[in-house]
């Protein structure tokens, strides 16, 4: 349960975030609310996932999840560039994060 939990933080992370974006630095009270609600919703998550997992392996694979989510959403949504060294380092985020997964011993 506790890595859905942190599957679910994670999503969460990558939802407030480009809530914050669409807030455009605040000043859009619908997307300021979501990207506040969604941060509460995931610390709320992660702090659930923590109570089993390491520590350090939670918070790494939160960030990675949501490192990795806004970049994939920066792409689509905002016209980010996807150029070959993105994808790549991109790609090296995704093994880090199964990588911890696969190591974890949860």
């Amino acid at each position: 349960m506790a890595w859905l939990y942190l599957c679910i933080a994670g999503v969460m992370e990558v939802f407030w975030s480009t809530c914050m974006k669409f807030s455009h630095g605040f000043t859009d009270l619908k997307f300021s609310v979501l990207t506040i609600v969604g941060m509460i919703v995931s610390f709320a998550f992660l702090s659930q996932a923590t109570k089993v997992l390491p520590l350090g392996t939670a918070y790494a694979v939160w960030t990675g999840i949501g490192a990795l989510g806004a970049l994939i959403a920066g792409i689509i949504l905002f016209k980010e560039p996807a150029a070959p060294a993105r994808l790549f380092f991109a790609a090296l985020l995704l093994v880090g994060i199964l990588g911890l997964k696969a190591t974890s011993g949860h």
